[in-house]
């Protein structure tokens, strides 16, 4: 599947990008503890290159993303695109899917029942933005460090950090991680912390229009229900 990857990226331009990209985190003179991608896919395109990969695309992006992080790692290293770049943790992809198929089981509809939403994979939900947050900051990666000394972990690019679709701020950053190696408490590195924003949406089903309009459904009671939508 990595070379499937590879090759969809080449035929589609998001490996011109992605080196374009690199060339952008390379010539900076900051120093970067997470090194991020979005990646544009079509899986329609992709599933007919293989099957496989279109459908972990489609129905487990997280083991995809992963894929794909692979493929940057290794074409990073192997064309020296990143000097400063140590570790496979450092690159963080995320997948933005062009589309996703027409077909009602990819469609997020919070007023049809019953709600068997548990997969973690991609939907379309299409609604009515009824409130809208500040723009606020949030951690999309951290560098942690062994705090004790003598340990090998003390020092480099093994404990990163990096938000997940789904997880709390809590899941990123925290201050009870310990060492995998001497089971010493992680400190983070405050320098390499990278920051990204996020919006909070109040959005509320399209369905709702015609129960605003007086249109009757032959049903005696409706209940109305907005939904939270976390945009970063």
């Amino acid at each position: 599947m990595r070379e499937t990857a590879l090759v969809y990226l080449d035929r589609s331009g998001g490996l011109q990008k992605f080196v374009h990209d690199c060339k952008r985190y390379n010539d900076s003179k900051q120093s970067y503890a997470v090194y991020r991608f979005v990646i544009s896919i079509n899986p329609s395109d992709i599933a007919e290159l293989d099957a496989t990969l279109g459908n972990c695309i489609l129905h487990s992006p997280m083991q995809a993303a992963r894929i794909f992080q692979s493929v940057c790692f290794i074409a990073i290293k192997t064309l020296s695109l990143i000097e400063q770049l140590q570790t496979e943790a450092q690159v963080s992809v995320l997948l933005k899917p062009t589309h996703l198929p027409p077909l009602p089981s990819y469609v997020l509809s919070l007023s049809a029942f019953p709600f068997n939403y548990t997969s973690e994979r991609f939907y379309v939900s299409e609604g009515i933005v009824i409130a809208m947050g500040t723009v606020t900051k949030y951690t999309q990666g951290a560098r942690f460090l062994c705090t004790e000394e003598t340990c090998p972990l003390s020092e480099g690019f093994r404990y990163i950090r990096v938000h997940l679709p789904g997880a709390t701020e809590s899941a990123t950053v925290r201050n009870d991680f310990v060492c995998s190696l001497c089971s010493s408490p992680l400190q983070e590195d405050m320098k390499f912390r990278v920051l990204g924003d996020k919006q909070i949406v109040e959005m509320i089903d399209a369905k709702v229009l015609n129960t605003l309009k007086g249109y009757s459904n032959d049903k005696s009671h409706v209940r109305i229900q907005a939904f939270t939508v976390f945009l970063r």
